[in-house]
């Protein structure tokens, strides 16, 4: 099986199993669809050091109709230098940002976790693009979801690291750090540049 296909058929048969779930009144068809979900479960132990119960569990945190989770980014600027932090989960780098909360407006999301794991104070200002994140050049994860990128103005505040982070830095264009690539990669940091210089630019889009 290619790269990664096995993680396509995963997920699919994930959201097929959680959407049943959701929609099934017969107690028939809820074992038929738990047992998808299950086969899912599976499919990723088999091809990773991961447990299948504890895949299981995590594939049913998300009840309900299955959709796209919805990733912010916030492109903070200062010196032509790119803010980025360092996460603690991988010991990579990436923009400040996170998931999206039901009930959060998306500009709001990119300066409330700018704050909350870097320190600095930003007011969102421009909206570079919308991208598929699972689809950058490398191994699908096992939720599909929608990357948001604001470039975002530096108000005040000053470098803090959080609970998710442990360094926070800016940095040239041309001499990154490690990035960790589910959350940051360099796709986006070449379109954040392009609009940087034509700030014109209309929104990027997958």
């Amino acid at each position: 099986m290619k790269n990664g296909r096995w993680l396509e058929i995963a997920r699919e048969l994930q959201s097929l199993g959680q959407t049943g779930l959701a929609f099934s009144e017969i107690d028939y068809d809820k074992q038929r669809y738990e047992r998808i979900v299950d086969i899912s479960a599976e499919i990723v132990s088999s091809y990773t050091t991961l447990e299948k119960e504890n895949t299981k569990k995590v594939f049913m945190q998300q009840p309900g109709y299955a959709t796209p989770k919805i990733d912010v980014r916030a492109a903070v600027i200062q010196d032509d230098k790119i803010l980025l932090v360092r996460e603690k989960s991988d010991g990579l780098w990436a923009m400040p940002g996170g998931w999206a909360d039901v009930g959060d407006i998306p500009s709001m999301v990119a300066e409330r976790e700018t704050l909350e794991e870097s320190g600095y104070i930003v007011k969102a200002k421009k909206l570079v693009g919308v991208f598929d994140a699972n689809r950058s050049g490398r191994p699908m994860e096992f939720f599909h979801a929608f990357k948001i990128i604001f470039i975002c103005e530096l108000i005040g505040g000053t470098a803090q690291p959080s609970d998710e982070t442990t360094e926070v830095g800016f940095f040239d264009f041309n001499q990154l750090p490690q990035l960790s690539s589910n959350r940051t990669n360099e796709r986006h940091l070449n379109v954040i540049q392009e609009h940087l210089i034509n700030n014109l630019m209309q929104t990027s889009f997958d």
